[in-house]
């Protein structure tokens, strides 16, 4: 992988981290969600997983966009990150309580679908219409 196409998928990653995190805090800090380490339900659950789906896309056509060729598979290269990176969220915080348990699966499940959908519309607004 070459340096360009490493770093399209360290953009992506890192600008996904930072928008949640930041829509996490502000949600926080507006009293939106409870106070952190507090559970959350079903209703806020199904609210960040929303909001994660579009930031997901985002940085998905982000790392496409970025990426120095096969903009499609840098962006399920992304996928498989946080299919990753989701999966330990699973194993980490099963027994905490933090929320229901579909939540953390829900983001592993959606991974690599949102980044494929950020891919496609990288594709469709560029007209690109390489292969992988």
């Amino acid at each position: 992988m070459s340096r360009k196409s490493a770093w399209a998928v360290v953009a992506g990653v890192l600008v996904i981290i930072v928008v949640t995190t930041l829509v996490d805090i502000l949600l926080h800090v507006t009293g939106v969600f409870p106070p952190m380490g507090q559970p959350i339900d079903d209703a806020l659950a199904l609210l960040a997983t929303s909001y994660r789906i579009v930031i997901g896309v985002g940085g998905a056509w982000l790392t496409a966009r970025l990426a120095p060729n096969k903009a499609m598979k840098h962006a399920m290269v992304l996928g498989a990150v946080g299919c990753a990176v989701a999966l330990v969220g699973v194993v980490v915080t099963w027994n905490l309580g933090l929320g229901p348990r579909w939540y953390p699966i829900s983001l592993v499940i959606l991974a690599l679908p949102q980044s494929w959908a950020g891919g496609r519309l990288f594709r469709l607004s560029s007209g690109t219409h390489e292969r992988a």
